[in-house]
This record gives C-alpha cells, structure tokens and sequence, in this order.
C-alpha cells in the first residue's frame, strides 16, 4: 500500500470508466469500514442506459487502515454482503451504500476500439469474430443491444440533472457519443 498516506485517509478505488459522484465528496465522513458507490451503468455512449448491470457496483472506498488489498475491496466488499446473516462473520457487513453513486461508462468506444478491446479483453473467449467482428459490433450498437448476446436492450435517456456536470456543460464536445 502507499507511503504517501496516513491510516486514517480515505483511498478511493475504481476502474477508469467509474465515475463517483462528487456530490459525496464535500464533507466526507464514512463511519463504517468500506463504502460502495452504486453507479448508473451507460454503455456506447454516455446516454445509453443500461438497466440491466444498474446499479453498477464502483468506486469502493477505504480507510488506508482498513485496506488489506484493492483486490479484497473489489472482490470481496459486495452489497450481497449486507444480506448474509449475523452469523456469516467471513463476510464483511461494515458497508456504506452510497445510492446515486456515480456512473459507470462501459465502452464508449468506437467500434473498431471495441474489437480491439475484445481481442485483448482478459477474457478470451469474447475475442472470437463472434463477439469482435467489427460490422457485428456496430449492428449492436445501432440497435442498442448487448456485445455479449445476453438479450440485454439499452435505451437513450436524455442528459438531465442526474449526469456529471462536466458532461452537460461540454455536450458538443462530446456530440458522437451523445444519442
């Protein structure tokens, strides 16, 4: 772990395309041991809600303290946790649900990047040209359906109050991935 911070610091883990929500951010005071930001999943392009993997379980966050690995925070820090009974003491229950958490942006990419993506993806059995073929991946996300054949359909929401400023501010910047 870093050298750089205190035990009692705060350490907030995500991937890069997980996005917390800053409204969470000012006066930041979490009393369990870990908090969990549930995210709105949006695929292709910034708008593209994803109902299907919503709420996206994110950014994960910790006491510098209470960190064994970030590895532990992803894998094992899980809002299932919260249901086990009292007695399930190897599951950790010391968990803050911080709803309205954020936004999860999956594969905003073209469609070329996204094959490449695929056939570079940890898991290879998406890089066959059955998942990375690139006119199949435009198809999918013309007709707003899931890369990975779940029967997963997204739809278009407009930007509204509940997206990141900077988004709503810089739309026209961002124009080829607003539908």
């Amino acid at each position: 772990m870093t050298d750089f911070a205190d035990q009692e610091d705060y350490i907030f883990f995500s991937d890069p395309d997980e996005i917390p929500n800053p409204k969470f951010f000012k006066n930041f005071n979490l009393k369990e041991k870990y908090g969990i930001f549930l995210q709105d999943c949006f695929n292709y392009k910034f708008n593209l809600f994803n109902p299907f993997e919503s709420p996206w379980e994110g950014t994960r966050v910790a006491k510098k303290k209470n960190i064994r690995s970030l590895d532990f925070m992803r894998q094992k820090i899980k809002t299932k946790n919260l249901s086990y009974p009292f007695w399930r003491f190897d599951k950790e229950k010391s968990i803050k649900i911080f709803n309205n958490g954020g936004w999860h942006f999956n594969n905003i990419l073209s469609a070329e990047e996204i094959s490449v993506k695929l056939k570079t993806f940890a898991h290879s059995e998406f890089s066959t040209k059955e998942y990375s073929d690139v006119d199949l991946i435009k198809k999918k996300i013309d007709k707003k359906i899931d890369l990975f054949n779940r029967g997963h359909n997204y739809s278009a929401k407009s930007l509204d109050e509940s997206f990141p400023e900077y988004l709503k501010k810089n739309r026209e910047k961002y124009v080829n991935w607003i539908i």
